[in-house]
């Protein structure tokens, strides 16, 4: 990654889509180098120690086994057996009965795909099976024993691929630790502008806010992708198996944080309103939402400290503690709907922000002040 990076020119990455190309690039760096990887060497063994002619599905299989993306690849390449074996031994037997030609194409595509869909719901192995079936019609002769060498060259693919990630592993944890601090670091920013819209009873810098948290679902989505295929290579590779606590605990933020995100934007929503309606509001409640920005701040420092350092997750509980205790009902007496809805909105995301900080759901609330008489979670002594 580092190397890429001294080889780019400083002017090229100063220009918008020059940088996201190369942000792209250095995301997929070693996931490329890893496909590469696996393809030569799935062909070396097809090849050279298994002395198959040929043996183009073996890198075909390693490829779309791993992939560029990091989530699922230990059932793509258990997929991607299943649907060879299965599109060969439809299409050999039909293709052996009824023959070549149009027809039998669309039969044996049909027959095979719906094998594949019936025994699993997988798409990999829909499209596999349907591909073996139309070369098995088109270009391996019926019982040829291409077809069995095909279905081993798919074993020795998907086995490559698991192999190379195995040896060649992407951090487990480096990479969905830094998509939840990007995500931290949007719901900071959303939470400072909606505070400055609001001190200036203007809408512009809400507006904005708005836009960017209406953005964030494809991180969420990449930062669950990136738990998931962190599970994977902690599982396989002996270089990290004393990472599947760490993945355990980072796994356990993705739904509070999702929230978190989801609250937010109801938040900027709702201040939208207040601005746009002129409604009163308590300075207080503004406080409480810059003050909450400064501490997400701090959560996402947390989310990239590593283990030992600081700030820790006992330093962002802390911090978060401080802002919960703020968030009294009183900052909205005599207020319009709007205030009260941010904030609900506000002590909402401090439950799911001290979540993220690894506390408990019921402990969470119990830090925020009551505002019933009979709160269902009693607050801390």
């Amino acid at each position: 990654m580092a190397s890429i990076k001294r080889f780019v020119p400083a002017a090229l990455r100063s220009y918008p889509r020059a940088r996201a190309s190369y942000q792209r690039l250095r995301v997929s760096a070693l996931p490329i180098v890893q496909c590469a990887l696996a393809a030569g060497f799935a062909w070396w063994v097809a090849s050279d120690l298994l002395g198959h002619p040929h043996p183009f599905f073996a890198p075909i299989a390693a490829v779309v086994s791993l992939g560029v993306s990091l989530g699922s690849r230990l059932r793509r390449s258990v997929e991607l057996v299943a649907g060879v074996t299965v599109g060969i031994g439809v299409g050999d037997l039909l293709i052996s009965a009824i023959g070549t030609g149009p027809w039998q194409i669309c039969l044996v595509v049909a027959l095979a795909m719906i094998t594949a869909v019936v025994l699993d719901g997988g798409p990999v192995i829909a499209m596999q099976a349907a591909s073996s079936a139309v070369l098995v019609a088109t270009l391996i002769p019926p019982g040829n024993s291409a077809g069995y060498q095909r279905m081993i060259d798919a074993l020795v693919g998907g086995l490559m691929g698991v192999a190379v990630v195995a040896l060649v592993p992407t951090h487990p944890v480096r990479r969905a630790r830094r998509e939840a601090a990007d995500i931290l670091g949007v719901v900071k920013d959303v939470l400072r502008k909606c505070a400055d819209g609001l001190i200036e009873q203007d809408p512009e810098p809400i507006v904005a806010a708005l836009k960017t948290a209406r953005q964030t679902q494809g991180q969420i989505d990449a930062f669950r992708s990136n738990l998931k295929g962190g599970k994977e290579i902690s599982k396989i590779s002996p270089l990290y198996w004393n990472s599947q606590k760490r993945l355990e605990r980072l796994s356990a933020t993705a739904d509070p944080l999702d929230n978190a995100v989801r609250n937010i934007r109801v938040l900027a929503r709702r201040a939208l309103t207040l601005v746009r309606d002129d409604e009163i509001l308590d300075p207080r409640l503004v406080d409480e939402v810059e003050k909450l920005s400064h501490a997400v701040e701090v959560l996402r420092a947390m989310m990239l400290a590593d283990p030992g350092e600081q700030p820790d997750q006992a330093e962002a509980a802390r911090v978060l503690r401080s802002v919960a205790s703020g968030a009294r009902l009183e900052l909205v007496d005599g207020a319009g709907l709007s205030a009260n809805v941010i904030l609900a909105q506000l002590r909402s995301t401090i439950v799911d922000l001290l979540q993220v900080a690894g506390l408990q759901r019921v402990s969470a609330l119990a830090i925020l002040p009551v505002t019933v008489a009979h709160p269902a979670v009693p607050p801390e002594d």
